[in-house]
């Protein structure tokens, strides 16, 4: 008997998928990779290339997962035939670039794909209710008990080969370029410059001081609303680099424990 495999690509969208479906009394195993591959090298095979970047880059945070192309694979050579679903959303770069790398590595393998870049929920909270229904940005942001009732896993697709050839395409476009960011551009990923949202972060920093987790959750919520272009990690990494490099300066230490930190304009 064929068991079905759900693979997504944060691990909140993780925990959001299988409450879900315990809820709809299904025992589906969910594979979570959760290497942030928006950023950073990722055409190598060394884990230590990838480790010292983020080193070098963004400062070494605690919780970043770095893992090797081979690490981010699911390896189901003892089941080649389980039922494959995964779950896309290109409004999330951390989730499309996750979807890229792993559809890269399965070849021509049968897949199924739930797509949600175009699907609309309801506002949750008690406030907003009376809003509008918005575009789902990412599958972690989509509380289990929307996914049960509305049984989003029916919505998975048999992934046609016009389309796998187009993502994996990009994807090794991606890989040569070898960029320090992917970032979301109309409906595919492009390779950019780390500095590509430092203006943006640094639209939220006066010449006064400021907490600097104000900062940072000024600048995380500072872009599109249908995007997710990057996390918490990535901006305090760069906040980093501007204090280095002279732009702002810091009374304090950036670390990520350290929540009294403040930051302003040099």
């Amino acid at each position: 008997m064929k068991t079905t495999l759900h693979f997504v690509f944060t691990q909140s969208g993780a925990g959001c998928l299988v409450q879900a479906l315990r809820k709809a009394g299904r025992s589906d195993p969910v594979i979570v990779t959760h290497d942030d591959l928006s950023f950073g090298p990722v055409n190598s095979s060394d884990r230590d290339v990838r480790t010292k970047w983020v080193a070098d880059e963004l400062g070494e945070p605690r919780w970043i997962n770095i893992r090797t192309g081979s690490e981010r694979l699911w390896d189901d050579s003892n089941a080649p035939d389980n039922r494959k679903i995964l779950w896309l959303t290109r409004r999330s770069a951390m989730e499309y670039a996750g979807f890229l790398d792993w559809l890269s590595h399965l070849g021509d393998a049968p897949c199924e794909v739930v797509d949600l870049s175009e699907i609309m929920v309801p506002n949750q909270s008690e406030q907003d209710r009376s809003r509008p229904p918005r575009l789902l940005v990412s599958l972690g942001m989509l509380h289990p008990d929307v996914i049960c009732p509305e049984k989003f896993w029916e919505l998975a697709k048999p992934l046609q080969e016009t389309a796998r050839k187009r993502y994996q395409n990009l994807w090794q476009q991606l890989l040569a370029e070898n960029a320090p960011l992917r970032v979301i551009k109309g409906d595919v990923l492009v390779s950019a410059p780390i500095s590509f949202f430092d203006s943006r972060l640094m639209s939220q920093v006066t010449n006064k001081w400021q907490n600097v987790w104000k900062v940072v959750g000024q600048t995380l919520v500072s872009g599109p609303d249908d995007l997710i272009e990057y996390g918490d990690t990535f901006v305090m990494g760069r906040l980093r680099a501007l204090v280095k490099s002279g732009q702002l300066e810091v009374q304090g230490e950036l670390r990520d424990e350290v929540r009294d930190s403040r930051v302003r304009l040099s």
